[in-house]
């Protein structure tokens, strides 16, 4: 096996782990808002909390979720322009697409990292329940690193592709 297929495989693990975290928000998201809505309709009492546990769920569940879909191909594609081009051509913009979302990615994780110092510093908390946001800031900045290691990975696929046997 070589390297760049261990390192695929490791980011893979790593990415179903993360993934695994993103299904459980995603559940617990589902799970808090059916509460609060049969509490809110049937005995008037609304779960305390619902929304800002909501909130800061929908952020783990997307980011955490990053990895796994990029690797398995479950995002959107556009390509019906591409498939009319020589197969050296595809490469080539392939590559240049990759590289603008690497790039995107490690600013996101960047920023993400800065928001949530910025959280941490000025003590930011959820409306209702008063739970600290950086933490969640910091979990989606975590989550964004193997988003960038799997792009690293696809850029230097692409670079073979490309680059002539």
């Amino acid at each position: 096996m070589s390297a760049l297929a261990k390192f695929d495989n490791l980011n893979r693990k790593i990415g179903l782990a993360l993934e695994g975290i993103g299904l459980t928000a995603m559940i617990i998201m589902v799970f808090i808002t059916t509460l609060d809505v049969v509490g809110a309709k049937l005995f008037l009492r609304p779960v305390f909390g619902a929304l800002d546990a909501v909130m800061v769920l929908q952020l783990v569940a997307i980011s955490f979720a990053a990895t796994i879909t990029l690797i398995t191909g479950r995002h959107i594609e556009v390509e019906f322009l591409a498939t009319l081009l020589p197969e050296t051509l595809q490469a080539v913009i392939d590559l240049l697409v990759r590289l603008v979302c690497l790039a995107l990615f490690v600013v996101l994780f960047w920023y993400m990292v800065v928001y949530a110092h910025h959280l941490q510093i000025r003590m930011e908390t959820t409306p209702t329940a008063r739970v600290p946001l950086h933490f969640f800031a910091y979990g989606a900045a975590f989550a964004f690193i193997p988003v960038c290691l799997a792009y690293v990975s696809i850029i230097i696929k692409c670079i073979i592709r490309i680059t002539p046997k």
